[in-house]
């Protein structure tokens, strides 16, 4: 089985005046691998990561275990 692989950038902004870093990411399959070392699974509407992070989405609106809520309108994502 040949798997599908993509790319997604994230952007995390440290705080006024401090650096910010690019956070990328791989998806192959329901298994997806940050360039920080996280590795996230998903099945159904459940991703749960290595570091004890899981998630469940609804529709467009992904909830996480450390209280952030994530909304996905076309290719892009707003969290907060």
């Amino acid at each position: 089985m040949k798997l599908g692989k993509t790319t997604v950038v994230a952007i995390v902004a440290m705080g006024l005046g401090s650096v910010s870093y690019a956070q990328t990411y791989q998806r192959y399959g329901n298994i997806t691998y940050g360039s920080d070392g996280s590795v996230y699974q998903s099945y159904g509407n459940m991703t749960y990561g290595n570091d004890g992070y899981s998630s469940q989405r609804y529709g467009n609106t992904t909830y996480g275990s450390d209280g952030r809520t994530y909304q996905r309108y076309g290719n892009t994502v707003y969290g907060w």
